[in-house]
């Protein structure tokens, strides 16, 4: 990373967390040589890397799994970023992932991956045990999601595709009035809506439905986080027909109810 701050959030003989803010709006490419496992969780702003000539942008949707061997280099073409840096030993990543080969870097963040990551962001008590399974189940979860993505070369989008699926996510990330529709956004695009869904599940391995309301999901726990008190309110925001579908849409991205999710969220930041 670069012009950046650490600090240790936990130690352990297996693994390392640190909190990493980058302060630096840094639009060139900056980079180093990996030599460990690595999982970087975004907790607000974004990054770009690019690892094999793969360029790729990493917000809370998504996260980077580092591998060693590799050459990587790093970007901050939106500002800075606060990223989680979970560093694993050679032992813990191979009790997880054995000799999995991972090709692709960049990997989809379920929205129950965000929370258990809140989770750890926010814990006390029993660091040593509680903490440390949330953990586990976090890697577990990135290593499956890694291995999944691990698609053969016919089946992975071109390039072309890539650059879409992007442009796609920013207008999203963005709140663009065409992302409110599929048909508006390819047309913002300029792409089909067939080609951009499909490049949009080939890329990611989720619809661009599903990726678009995980992005509202976001976006709700952090205002359910900082106490946001009307659910009707906070569902016509986010463009959801009614509080209802919110209550569906959270639950089941999440298991939670809108109102569970908030008891939860303002419990560990009390």
């Amino acid at each position: 990373m670069h012009q950046g701050r650490d600090v240790v959030v936990i130690t352990d003989p297996d693994f390392t967390v640190e909190e990493f803010s980058c302060v630096d709006d840094h639009t060139g490419w900056f980079g180093n040589y990996q030599s460990t496992h690595q999982i970087m969780l975004v907790r607000s702003g974004m990054f770009r890397v690019r690892t094999g000539g793969v360029v790729a942008d990493v917000d809370r949707t998504t996260c980077y799994l580092g591998v060693p061997g590799e050459a990587r280099q790093f970007a901050h073409p939106a500002g800075g970023e606060l990223t989680t840096v979970i560093t694993l030993s050679p032992a813990l990543w191979h009790s997880m992932a054995g000799e999995a080969r991972i090709d692709r870097h960049r990997v989809y963040a379920n929205a129950r991956l965000e929370l258990v990551h809140r989770w750890i962001l926010a814990a006390g008590a029993d660091p040593g045990y509680a903490l440390t399974e949330r953990l586990l189940a976090l890697l577990a979860d990135v290593v499956a999601h890694a291995a999944a993505s691990a698609t053969p070369d016919h089946s992975r989008p071109a390039r072309t595709d890539r650059a879409l699926v992007e442009r796609a996510r920013a207008a999203i990330a963005a709140d663009h009035p065409a992302a409110r529709r599929l048909s508006s956004l390819a047309t913002l695009l300029g792409s089909s809506p067939y080609r951009l869904s499909r490049a949009f599940s080939r890329e990611l391995g989720v619809s661009l439905t599903h990726y678009r309301n995980r992005v509202r999901i976001t976006r709700a726990m952090d205002r359910l986080e900082a106490g946001e008190p009307s659910l009707a309110v906070l569902a016509a925001d986010l463009g959801f027909a009614d509080q209802a579908h919110l209550t569906r849409t959270v639950r089941d991205h999440l298991g939670h109810t809108p109102t569970a999710l908030r008891h939860l969220l303002v419990q560990r930041a009390s």
